[in-house]
């Protein structure tokens, strides 16, 4: 199982280097297309009505867009991918990646910083495109750098249908890593979900797909997120695996708990699925 076909978000911030950067190496050692997508920032039925905006207008977000492509041409190239496409949507960002994300294996984006803010831009691009795409989700922190990606991971384990999609969608990374912790938070409070022996079930699952995994049941009186955050940094993890929880109600974004607080303060990349 490997990814064949890796879609990232393509804009001019000044985070966008290190995604697509990010994304290249992924699609270079899972040997798949990486396709990079830029957006005008304006929403397709806007376009649609025809009378929104001006020629010149549209011509300009269309090439700002462009040369944001050009940066994703020149990285791609410069690290040696060796399949990979440029392209240019009319659309608000998040909208464009939630469609594109559908005939893909796995999205790069980046966490939101809320410093930078361009056209079309609602503030919540990981969050919609995660609950909206169904395909698994990749984070890059904004702040921080992350020479390696997946090297040691650490899984957030709750026995919930998002956690499973997580862990199944994140099976290609699981693969490569040198070291895997499934962490299970006060897993006595959820007996119905992780069984006699919790955590048990869920490694034996990757164990059969050639996975070692170490199991750490964590008792904590913190808040998930924070107590999450805080097992990854004490374990040295470069990728925390875990599912979304939230939904959308028209385009208001409503998350759960855990993942609002992760999505928030991230430290390390974030793989989610919802």
């Amino acid at each position: 199982m490997t990814y064949k076909t890796i879609l990232v978000h393509v804009d001019q911030s000044s985070h966008a280097a290190a995604r697509i950067k990010a994304a290249a190496e992924l699609a270079i050692a899972q040997e798949a297309h990486l396709v990079g997508t830029a957006a005008t920032g304006i929403s397709r039925y806007i376009y649609s009505d025809g009378a929104a905006f001006v020629g010149s207008v549209i011509d300009t977000l269309r090439q700002q867009a462009g040369q944001a492509l050009d940066q994703f041409d020149e990285i791609a190239r410069r690290l040696g991918v060796h399949s990979y496409e440029r392209r240019l949507i009319d659309d608000d960002p998040a909208s464009a990646l939630a469609l594109q994300a559908r005939y893909s294996d796995l999205v790069v984006v980046s966490q939101e910083d809320f410093g930078e803010r361009s056209i079309g831009d609602a503030g919540d691009l990981p969050e919609y495109v995660m609950l909206n795409c169904a395909r698994p989700v990749l984070m890059i922190p904004y702040a921080g750098k992350f020479e390696h990606i997946g090297r040691h991971v650490l899984i957030a384990w709750d026995g919930s249908m998002e956690a499973t999609r997580a862990i199944t969608s994140a099976i290609p990374l699981l693969k490569r890593a040198r070291s895997v912790t499934v962490a299970l938070f006060n897993p006595s409070a959820s007996d119905d979900a992780h069984g006699q022996q919790p955590g048990a079930d869920i490694g034996l699952y990757l164990a059969r797909h050639g996975i070692r995994v170490e199991v750490a049941q964590e008792t904590t009186e913190l808040d998930i997120g924070n107590a999450l955050l805080s097992l990854a940094a004490d374990k040295g993890s470069d990728l925390i695996v875990m599912g979304g929880y939230g939904h959308t109600r028209f385009r208001e974004v409503l998350l759960g708990g855990v993942t609002l607080t992760v999505l928030r303060t991230m430290t390390v990349p974030v793989l989610m699925s919802h």
